[in-house]
Protein backbone atom coordinates (compact mmCIF):
# COMPACT_ATOMS: atom_id res chain seq x y z
CA UNK A 1 0.00 0.00 0.00
CA UNK A 2 0.62 3.47 -0.56
CA UNK A 3 2.56 5.31 2.24
CA UNK A 4 1.90 9.11 3.57
CA UNK A 5 4.37 11.63 2.30
CA UNK A 6 7.02 11.99 5.65
CA UNK A 7 6.82 15.51 6.83
CA UNK A 8 3.71 16.47 5.32
CA UNK A 9 1.76 19.14 6.82
CA UNK A 10 -1.39 18.24 8.34
CA UNK A 11 -3.55 18.78 4.74
CA UNK A 12 -1.45 18.34 1.98
CA UNK A 13 -1.69 20.58 -0.83
CA UNK A 14 -0.67 20.01 -4.90
CA UNK A 15 2.35 21.54 -4.45
CA UNK A 16 3.53 18.90 -2.10
CA UNK A 17 2.27 16.54 -4.75
CA UNK A 18 4.74 18.29 -7.01
CA UNK A 19 7.36 18.42 -4.76
CA UNK A 20 7.45 14.22 -5.01
CA UNK A 21 10.38 12.53 -6.61
CA UNK A 22 9.65 11.28 -10.31
CA UNK A 23 10.45 7.86 -9.33
CA UNK A 24 7.32 7.94 -7.45
CA UNK A 25 3.79 7.94 -7.88
CA UNK A 26 1.29 10.38 -5.91
CA UNK A 27 -1.53 10.91 -5.27
CA UNK A 28 -4.15 13.67 -2.93
CA UNK A 29 -7.12 11.74 -1.63
CA UNK A 30 -8.83 13.67 0.96
CA UNK A 31 -5.90 15.82 1.54
CA UNK A 32 -3.54 13.08 2.39
CA UNK A 33 -0.05 12.56 -0.37
CA UNK A 34 0.16 9.13 -0.52
CA UNK A 35 3.63 7.94 -3.04
CA UNK A 36 3.79 4.49 -4.69
CA UNK A 37 6.51 2.95 -6.32
CA UNK A 38 6.18 3.64 -10.18
CA UNK A 39 4.94 0.10 -11.38
CA UNK A 40 6.30 -2.98 -12.11
CA UNK A 41 6.95 -4.91 -15.92
CA UNK A 42 4.38 -6.83 -15.63
CA UNK A 43 1.73 -4.28 -14.30
CA UNK A 44 3.06 -2.19 -17.36
CA UNK A 45 2.39 -4.61 -19.78
CA UNK A 46 -1.01 -4.96 -18.67
CA UNK A 47 -2.29 -1.42 -18.98
CA UNK A 48 0.06 -1.26 -21.99
CA UNK A 49 -1.56 -4.64 -23.89
CA UNK A 50 -5.19 -3.33 -22.75
CA UNK A 51 -4.44 0.51 -24.04
CA UNK A 52 -3.32 -1.42 -27.11
CA UNK A 53 -6.36 -3.56 -27.22
CA UNK A 54 -8.76 -0.22 -27.06
CA UNK A 55 -6.72 1.63 -29.56
CA UNK A 56 -10.14 1.08 -32.07
CA UNK A 57 -11.99 3.47 -29.87
CA UNK A 58 -9.55 5.82 -30.04
CA UNK A 59 -8.24 7.06 -32.86
CA UNK A 60 -7.77 3.17 -35.11
CA UNK A 61 -8.84 3.79 -38.88
CA UNK A 62 -11.96 1.46 -39.03
CA UNK A 63 -12.49 0.81 -35.31
CA UNK A 64 -16.07 2.41 -33.11
CA UNK A 65 -13.99 5.74 -32.27
CA UNK A 66 -15.38 8.42 -30.33
CA UNK A 67 -12.98 7.93 -27.01
CA UNK A 68 -10.19 9.60 -25.71
CA UNK A 69 -7.92 6.60 -24.37
CA UNK A 70 -4.69 7.70 -22.13
CA UNK A 71 -2.18 6.15 -19.96
CA UNK A 72 -1.63 7.70 -16.36
CA UNK A 73 -3.26 10.90 -17.02
CA UNK A 74 -3.66 13.45 -13.79
CA UNK A 75 -7.40 13.80 -12.68
CA UNK A 76 -8.03 16.76 -10.66
CA UNK A 77 -11.53 15.79 -9.17
CA UNK A 78 -12.38 18.54 -6.80
CA UNK A 79 -9.36 18.77 -4.70
CA UNK A 80 -8.25 15.02 -5.31
CA UNK A 81 -5.69 14.31 -7.59
CA UNK A 82 -6.01 10.48 -8.98
CA UNK A 83 -3.54 8.94 -11.88
CA UNK A 84 -5.13 5.79 -13.11
CA UNK A 85 -3.58 3.73 -14.90
CA UNK A 86 -6.07 3.93 -17.87
CA UNK A 87 -8.69 6.50 -18.14
CA UNK A 88 -11.05 7.12 -21.20
CA UNK A 89 -13.86 10.26 -22.08
CA UNK A 90 -16.30 10.08 -25.09
CA UNK A 91 -14.90 12.57 -27.71
CA UNK A 92 -18.90 14.10 -27.10
CA UNK A 93 -17.72 15.71 -23.55
CA UNK A 94 -14.34 16.23 -24.52
CA UNK A 95 -14.28 17.35 -27.78
CA UNK A 96 -10.12 18.51 -27.83
CA UNK A 97 -7.50 17.22 -25.01
CA UNK A 98 -6.91 20.32 -22.49
CA UNK A 99 -3.72 22.08 -22.87
CA UNK A 100 -2.86 21.30 -19.47
CA UNK A 101 -1.25 18.83 -17.91
CA UNK A 102 -4.19 17.29 -16.42
CA UNK A 103 -7.68 17.04 -16.24
CA UNK A 104 -10.28 18.71 -14.36
CA UNK A 105 -13.27 16.67 -16.86
CA UNK A 106 -13.83 13.90 -15.18
CA UNK A 107 -13.33 10.65 -17.05
CA UNK A 108 -16.33 8.35 -18.16
CA UNK A 109 -14.10 5.43 -17.76
CA UNK A 110 -10.96 4.23 -15.64
CA UNK A 111 -9.31 1.24 -15.62
CA UNK A 112 -6.70 0.04 -12.40
CA UNK A 113 -4.48 -2.18 -12.44
CA UNK A 114 -4.15 -3.91 -9.30
CA UNK A 115 -0.92 -4.92 -7.64
CA UNK A 116 -0.26 -6.32 -4.01
CA UNK A 117 0.99 -2.85 -3.47
CA UNK A 118 -1.98 -0.82 -4.78
CA UNK A 119 -4.93 -3.23 -4.67
CA UNK A 120 -6.11 -1.97 -1.30
CA UNK A 121 -5.40 1.69 -2.40
CA UNK A 122 -7.24 1.32 -5.49
CA UNK A 123 -10.57 0.12 -4.13
CA UNK A 124 -10.50 1.53 -0.77
CA UNK A 125 -9.60 5.13 -1.75
CA UNK A 126 -9.49 5.61 -5.11
CA UNK A 127 -13.32 3.79 -6.28
CA UNK A 128 -15.34 6.23 -3.77
CA UNK A 129 -13.30 9.49 -5.19
CA UNK A 130 -14.02 8.02 -9.06
CA UNK A 131 -17.78 7.65 -7.79
CA UNK A 132 -18.24 11.48 -6.28
CA UNK A 133 -16.72 12.60 -9.35
CA UNK A 134 -18.88 10.73 -11.40
CA UNK A 135 -17.02 8.55 -13.37
CA UNK A 136 -19.61 6.05 -15.15
CA UNK A 137 -17.28 3.17 -15.66
CA UNK A 138 -14.34 1.69 -13.54
CA UNK A 139 -12.21 -1.20 -14.47
CA UNK A 140 -10.28 -3.30 -11.79
CA UNK A 141 -7.68 -5.67 -13.48
CA UNK A 142 -5.97 -8.34 -11.46
CA UNK A 143 -3.07 -9.64 -13.36
CA UNK A 144 -2.73 -12.34 -10.60
CA UNK A 145 -5.86 -14.02 -10.48
CA UNK A 146 -6.49 -13.18 -14.00
CA UNK A 147 -9.73 -10.86 -13.53
CA UNK A 148 -11.02 -8.12 -14.95
CA UNK A 149 -14.43 -6.38 -13.11
CA UNK A 150 -16.39 -3.68 -14.75
CA UNK A 151 -18.42 -1.56 -12.31
CA UNK A 152 -20.92 0.88 -13.24
CA UNK A 153 -22.12 3.82 -11.32
CA UNK A 154 -26.24 3.97 -10.45
CA UNK A 155 -27.98 7.32 -10.27
CA UNK A 156 -27.39 7.17 -6.92
CA UNK A 157 -23.35 7.33 -7.06
CA UNK A 158 -23.21 3.38 -6.10
CA UNK A 159 -21.11 1.05 -7.86
CA UNK A 160 -22.43 -2.21 -9.16
CA UNK A 161 -20.94 -5.01 -10.53
CA UNK A 162 -21.83 -5.12 -14.35
CA UNK A 163 -19.56 -8.05 -15.31
CA UNK A 164 -16.45 -10.02 -13.73
CA UNK A 165 -14.42 -12.14 -16.21
CA UNK A 166 -11.55 -14.62 -14.94
CA UNK A 167 -9.25 -16.55 -17.21
CA UNK A 168 -8.10 -16.26 -20.72
CA UNK A 169 -12.01 -15.93 -22.73
CA UNK A 170 -12.54 -13.78 -25.37
CA UNK A 171 -15.34 -11.05 -23.70
CA UNK A 172 -16.80 -7.88 -24.58
CA UNK A 173 -17.05 -5.65 -21.57
CA UNK A 174 -18.98 -2.52 -21.24
CA UNK A 175 -18.22 0.14 -22.47
CA UNK A 176 -16.20 -0.93 -24.96
CA UNK A 177 -18.17 -4.18 -25.77
CA UNK A 178 -18.16 -3.47 -29.36
CA UNK A 179 -14.97 -5.38 -29.90
CA UNK A 180 -14.10 -8.45 -28.37
CA UNK A 181 -11.19 -8.14 -26.02
CA UNK A 182 -8.87 -11.18 -25.72
CA UNK A 183 -7.80 -11.59 -21.60
CA UNK A 184 -5.17 -13.95 -22.35
CA UNK A 185 -3.28 -11.13 -24.54
CA UNK A 186 -3.46 -9.08 -21.10
CA UNK A 187 -2.24 -11.71 -18.99
CA UNK A 188 0.85 -12.85 -20.93
CA UNK A 189 4.34 -11.29 -19.57
CA UNK A 190 6.71 -13.18 -21.93
CA UNK A 191 6.73 -13.53 -25.58
CA UNK A 192 7.92 -17.07 -27.22
CA UNK A 193 9.05 -17.02 -31.14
Amino acid sequence: MGQPAENQPETATYADLEAVPSHLVAELIGGVLQTFPRPGPAHIRVASQLGRRLGPFDDEPGGPGGWWILDEPELHLCADVLVPDLAGWRVERLPRLPEESFFELPPDWVCEVLSSSTAAHDRLEKMPVYAAAGVAWAWLIDPIVSSLEVFRLDPRGRWIVEQVFRGDASVRPVPFDALDLDLASLWATTKTR
